[in-house]
């Protein structure tokens, strides 16, 4: 009996001590608010089919810093400019990792690239390589003529494309980013294209890239709940594997075929293989094909579907339209195409392209980031290992920051307008397509001279007349969710010709 009691009171002994210091060392601050989890899967359900639509509803209840449980897993959610300033300047150095995904571990050959691997000694090589190499003020000027000739043979082929047919224009928009980025990163181009028609391999390309983002954007109940992982109950992880086969044939053909006496990007990546850094650190074939992946789909299809928003946008809105292609025919004249030269000397322009990353953010809800240790937002707790989700989507269309914010008025960056001085280079939080702090993109000013120039040129080269005469006010504005923020109903429509007619003979 006695020995019973002993055990007993070791029993009761022990949950005292437990509950005691458990009580001790909580934490005196409370989570952010949010709503009540589910058992086991916690918030999942409240993510809804486009996340950044149901959490934008959600912080409009619970307020603009939202804490969830995903699964087994504390999210936070940031929806305001001020919040997000919190997390990304004020809190940046504890939240410059990644969570543990599938995407990065079955698709990013597990997180051995630049967007998924842990903030550290070789994240840092990564970035300084693309950095330099890629995306410098030099670089990004030396490449220059090579962005010009892609853009001056899409508008050569539009201006050729067969009449009675419409194009799509979203996916010659993907043909040009993608070759004008190969010719920088591996010294040529990869498709074909020709009278508005594209190469086969141009579109399995998009859909591939297109199915990457769309996995990639889905809350996979094994990223939450690690003992579900196992059963892949969504087939994610399946679709996954077998989209990376596919990617890595297509990279491992572009490092065989690869020319090392040209001078690109990749020459230098296979050059210092064998060559250690400052931190001991050496570039892998691994590698390699990791970052090639992060630049063929990061840089390629954002810049294409942010310059296709921003054309739909000028087709339904005519009087913008207008005013656009007087301030091209101003400064650039008929008699010759826009080059990057120009795009400094178009206000209205780079104000148009500035609302259209506000209303339509390629990446609508951040890539995650992971608090390495415990710290207090706003009078809240956020814990060690807590996922950070900021609504980039959200936060761009916040009633308390901007006045109608869901009407196209590029106007409100212009001088005398409410937002005159605020950029979209991750300074400004009100509009922050492209993140910001350390792991804000790296491929910025690519992106940006891109959609400029491409928007640019479309709209100078062009009038455009939507395919069955459909009214413009009609135009589907509806969004298809994936990591990347896709057209539901992808433009099709007919390019009308509005300069001489020898600018369009150029095709180098």
């Amino acid at each position: 009996m006695s020995t019973l009691l002993v055990a007993f009171a070791t029993v009761a002994a022990t949950i005292l001590v437990y509950r005691l210091i458990k009580f001790i060392t909580r934490p005196s601050l409370t989570l952010p608010p949010g709503p009540n989890p589910w058992p086991i899967i916690g918030n999942l359900p409240h993510m809804g089919s486009v996340p950044h639509h149901s959490l934008a509803t959600l912080a409009r209840v619970h307020g603009p810093l939202m804490h969830l449980r995903l699964g087994s897993v504390d999210a936070v959610v940031a929806s305001s400019a001020s919040v997000a300033e919190q997390f990304l300047k004020i809190h940046d150095s504890n939240f410059s990792s990644r969570p543990p995904n599938a995407g990065a571990k079955y698709i990013a050959y597990n997180y051995q690239d630049l967007v998924f691997a842990p903030y550290g000694p070789r994240w840092r090589l990564l970035r300084k390589l693309t950095s330099v190499h890629l995306f410098s003020g030099k670089a990004m000027d030396e490449f220059r003529h090579l962005r010009q000739e892609e853009v001056a043979r899409l508008t050569s082929n539009l201006a050729s494309s067969d009449e009675t047919k419409a194009v799509k224009l979203g996916q010659l928009l993907n043909v040009c980013t993608t070759n004008a980025l190969a010719r920088v990163m591996i010294g040529r181009r990869v498709f074909n294209d020709g009278n508005g028609g594209c190469d086969p391999r141009a579109d399995e390309f998009k859909a591939m890239v297109v199915e990457l983002m769309v996995l990639a954007g889905v809350f996979n109940i094994g990223d939450f709940v690690p003992s579900l992982e196992w059963l892949d109950l969504q087939g994610v992880q399946a679709k996954m594997k077998k989209l990376h086969k596919r990617f890595d044939a297509f990279l491992s053909s572009i490092i065989e075929e690869h020319d090392s006496s040209s001078k690109n990007l990749l020459s230098i990546l296979l050059s210092l293989k064998d060559e250690k850094d400052d931190d001991g650190n050496h570039l892998t074939n691994t590698e390699i094909k990791a970052l090639l992946l992060n630049m063929f789909t990061a840089g390629t299809d954002t810049s294409s579907s942010t310059t296709e928003w921003a054309i739909a946008e000028l087709i339904q809105n005519p009087r913008i339209l207008t005013e656009v292609q007087q301030e091209l025919d101003t400064v650039v004249g008929r008699d010759r195409i826009v080059k990057e030269e120009d795009l400094t000397h178009l206000p209205y322009l780079q104000a148009v392209i500035k609302e259209t990353f506000r209303l339509h953010p390629s990446t609508p809800l951040s890539l995650p980031r992971v608090a390495s240790e415990s710290c207090e937002i706003f009078g809240y707790h956020i814990p060690k290992g807590a996922t950070l989700l900021v609504n980039v989507w959200a936060i761009a269309r916040d009633p308390n920051e901007w006045a109608d914010p869901l009407e196209f008025k590029p106007e409100r960056f212009l001088p005398g307008g409410e937002k005159a001085e605020v950029d979209v280079r991750g300074n400004d939080f009100e509009v922050i397509p492209f993140g910001a702090g350390r792991r804000i993109c790296v491929g910025l000013n690519l992106g940006l001279r891109m959609v400029q120039l491409l928007t640019a040129t479309l709209a100078h080269s062009f009038d455009w007349e939507l395919e069955d005469d459909l009214n413009p006010k009609k135009l589907n504005m509806d969004e298809a969710y994936g990591l990347t923020l896709q057209r539901a109903v992808p433009l099709s429509m007919h390019p009308k010709p509005r300069l001489a007619p020898h600018v369009y003979s150029i095709t180098s």
